[in-house]
């Protein structure tokens, strides 16, 4: 009887992948919470970057509320296959891992500030795996768009290499690289937790341990932003609501 329940299960969780992942975003779709363009072009006070830190659900939801963020979108990244699915990537075969991507203010925050809350916000010790989450897709990942982020993104990597030794932790396992190809996921996924109905799941499990500074940082938002972000809650991120931060709050 309870095989049966799980077969039938599994056959309407199926039927909603496969509708839900036949409608890919078009440059139009306006971020939920933020109100602009996912794909719109950007700025010259603007940069992005792509974080992979598990399930893109909840850190895409920790990114958009930092003040200064133009736009948060999730997707796949750092595999082979050509505008992959969602159901593609999940069989680890694509090479893909979720990440989001994220485009900021330049004048309203650092990117230091970004990598503060990347290395905080999960475990970047868990090799292909992050929480429940287990699967290539899952691994801990930083993809900059140009030379400057990759030189932070590495120093900030053994900065917090030390402080995670000094704590019990193993060797970071965070992939970073330049230029890699950004795919959109599907439209369903884009900030899912701020939609009606949506299950509240954030596999990530920090490591509690700070990240306190690295050579050429420069961070522009102050404590009371970052006393939002309650690493000793479980799953905080899905406890606070979906409004942006206040850079002055």
């Amino acid at each position: 009887m309870i095989k049966k329940i799980i077969e039938y299960l599994s056959t309407i969780v199926d039927k909603l992948y496969s509708e839900n992942e036949s409608t890919k975003i078009n440059k139009k779709v306006l971020h939920k919470i933020l109100k602009n363009e996912l794909s719109s072009k950007l700025k010259d006070n603007e940069q992005e970057i792509l974080f992979g830190c598990g399930c893109f659900w909840g850190a895409e939801k920790g990114f958009w509320r930092l003040p200064g963020i133009i736009s948060t979108a999730v997707g796949y990244a750092g595999g082979e296959k050509e505008n992959p699915s969602y159901r593609e990537v999940c069989t680890g075969l694509t090479g893909h891992t979720e990440v989001v991507r994220v485009v900021w203010n330049n004048n309203e925050i650092d990117l230091s500030d970004l990598l503060k809350l990347f290395w905080e916000c999960h475990d970047p010790t868990q090799g292909n795996r992050q929480g429940n989450d287990s699967g290539s897709q899952y691994r801990s990942a930083i993809y900059a768009t140009n030379k400057n982020q990759l030189d932070k993104a590495i120093e900030s990597k053994k900065s917090y290499q030390k402080e995670l030794k000094n704590n019990g932790f193993g060797e970071i396992t965070t992939e970073i690289s330049n230029n890699i190809k950004f795919y959109f996921a599907e439209e369903y996924h884009q900030q899912y937790l701020a939609k009606p109905g949506s299950r509240p799941y954030c596999s990530a499990m920090p490591t509690k341990v700070e990240f306190k500074n690295f050579n050429g940082a420069n961070f522009k938002l102050n404590k009371t932003v970052w006393s939002y972000y309650d690493w000793d809650i479980n799953h905080c991120i899905l406890r606070g609501d979906n409004t942006p931060i206040k850079a002055n709050s």
